[in-house]
């Protein structure tokens, strides 16, 4: 499978440079490359131009960027599941998070690999796939964890006095706010959010668990450490976390080929390993066979 790598400038990006981007990608006509129309539908696009242009946020170990080379965990299943579908050739786009779901819509790449958490506010923006990983949350502190925080609830009963860094657009964004978190920063993207914990302008930084153990791992001079994982509890719920590929909402077919293709890795514990093991993914990260998007998208995570 051939992949390439088009890093598209982050927000802001200059009105020419948006007008070539979206000439360049695979995405469809003038219905934002939705299924219907005198093209036909995206999945056939796709698979008449053999080119899927895939969108990432550079969170590792989903989907980053090495050099040229894409990685990461949901790199590895997309590059599975397209080649099946027989589109070869894959497209890189790096886009800061909240560039996501907005770039997707005005059809200036066409799916998402960013291991995105199904909630229903996003589902009213587009459409997630079956649940691919499971996950938990953690909190990145400086080495020693001097202020011997071990969730959020414990960054609520320090009373102001931690400095919390969030994903901007990411579920712990949210999980701040409903627990009234004072002095919340929001950072673009993963590495910011470990730089300001390890240059000490945040206290604590949290994302998954999954994620800021492996930069942890992998940066052992940056003078920060993990806590252990957790699931956050709000007004009494458990908020269950997995993450699946996203589509523009008219994309049905696509999708429906999408979820087929996924069946029969999520279906296979070993076929799911093989694909995301290297990168830190365990059989508790695959999702259970009773868990749909429907639900999580209706928020319903009792």
């Amino acid at each position: 499978m051939a992949i390439h790598r088009r890093t598209a400038a982050r927000t802001g990006l200059a009105a020419g440079a948006v007008l070539a981007l979206g000439a360049l990608t695979a995405c469809g006509g003038g219905d934002g490359g939705g299924d219907g129309g005198d093209a036909g539908s995206t999945l056939e696009q796709l698979q008449e131009q053999g080119t899927v242009t895939i969108a990432i946020a550079d969170e590792r170990p989903y989907s980053w960027m090495e050099g040229d080379e894409p990685l990461g965990a949901t790199i590895a299943m997309h590059e599975e599941i397209f080649g099946n579908l027989g589109i070869d050739d894959i497209q890189i786009e790096q886009v800061d998070w909240n560039s996501l779901i907005p770039g997707l819509n005005a059809g200036r790449f066409d799916v998402i690999s960013a291991g995105m958490s199904i909630l229903p506010e996003r589902c009213e923006q587009a459409a997630f796939s079956d649940p691919e990983i499971m996950y938990t949350t953690a909190l990145m502190v400086p080495e020693g964890n001097p202020q011997g925080l071990t969730d959020l609830d414990s960054v609520v009963d320090a009373g102001g006095d931690v400095d919390l860094a969030v994903l901007s657009g990411g579920i712990e964004e949210g999980y701040a706010e409903s627990l009234g978190i004072e002095n919340v920063q929001t950072v673009s993207d993963a590495q910011s959010g470990m730089d300001a914990v390890s240059n000490g302008r945040a206290d604590a930084f949290a994302m998954t668990a999954i994620s800021l153990n492996w930069m942890a791992e992998n940066n052992p001079d940056a003078g920060v450490e993990t806590t252990d994982a957790f699931v956050q509890v709000i007004d009494g719920v458990e908020q269950v976390g997995a993450g699946a590929t996203v589509f523009r909402q008219d994309d049905t077919e696509l999708l429906e080929a999408y979820n087929e293709e996924l069946a029969n890795i999520t279906g296979d514990e070993d076929a799911y390993l093989g694909l995301v093991g290297e990168y830190g993914f365990t059989a508790e990260n695959l999702p259970p066979e009773t868990m749909t998007t429907e639900q999580l998208c209706a928020g319903d995570l009792e």
